[in-house]
């Protein structure tokens, strides 16, 4: 049991150095803020003053038996490894709000889906709850395209580059109703949008927490 904890302890010291080492070669969190046009406060922080209210979280991938609180969580490292990098930047102002989402140390040229939902991460892939929907639909799981639509939710699906890094934006002309939305989940495949599967994109592969104004 000894040389079991010991290996699992050398694990998760190997993925936080991975990710400290990916995040600091790649400070997402300030390339997202400078792109959208925001002075953005610390990680997990909200503007309290009379310009946009910004949000920025950064994190690395854990396993949920690993992770400390405050990080992303990986339901499977195959798809997102350990030690893998998120940022997330949330600028809302004027009635309006812009969702960015970068990542890094993911599979090269792959395509996932990502969405806000409702709730915060859990051991549990299915704790983060359904998307965040501006005009929630009446019927539950919501997968009709009237609702379940990216002008409706906020969907930032992406592909990553031969690096294993992508960028996305989401911008929105309405604004999160307050507490309703807490993070970003990643999905395995770019989401759907027929008929009785829209809004769907697979499993739910890692997820991190986010306090959206």
């Amino acid at each position: 049991m000894r040389t079991v904890a010991r290996a699992a302890r050398r694990a998760k010291a190997v993925a936080r150095r991975r990710a400290w080492a990916a995040l600091t070669a790649a400070p997402v969190t300030a390339a997202l803020l400078a792109t959208a046009g925001a002075a953005g406060p610390g990680p997990g922080a909200t503007a309290q003053d009379d310009g946009p209210d910004v949000v920025a979280r950064e994190a690395y991938f854990l396993p949920p038996e690993d992770a400390e609180p405050g990080d992303g969580l990986t339901y499977d490292t195959a798809l997102v490894p350990a030690g893998a990098g998120i940022a997330v930047v949330e600028v809302a102002r004027h009635g309006g709000t812009t969702v960015r989402l970068g990542l890094t140390g993911l599979p090269p040229d792959r395509t996932y889906g990502a969405h806000v939902h409702t709730a915060p991460c859990g051991p549990d892939p299915e704790a983060a709850g359904p998307h965040y929907q501006n005009r929630p639909d009446p019927v539950q799981p919501s997968v009709d395209p009237e609702y379940a639509n990216p002008e409706n939710e906020v969907w930032l699906d992406f592909t990553t580059d031969r690096r294993g890094s992508a960028h996305v934006t989401a911008r929105q002309d309405w604004r999160f109703r307050a507490g309703a939305a807490r993070s970003v989940v990643v999905h395995e495949h770019a989401t759907m949008t027929h008929p009785g599967a829209a809004g769907t994109a697979g499993a739910r592969v890692a997820c991190l927490s986010v306090p959206f104004a």
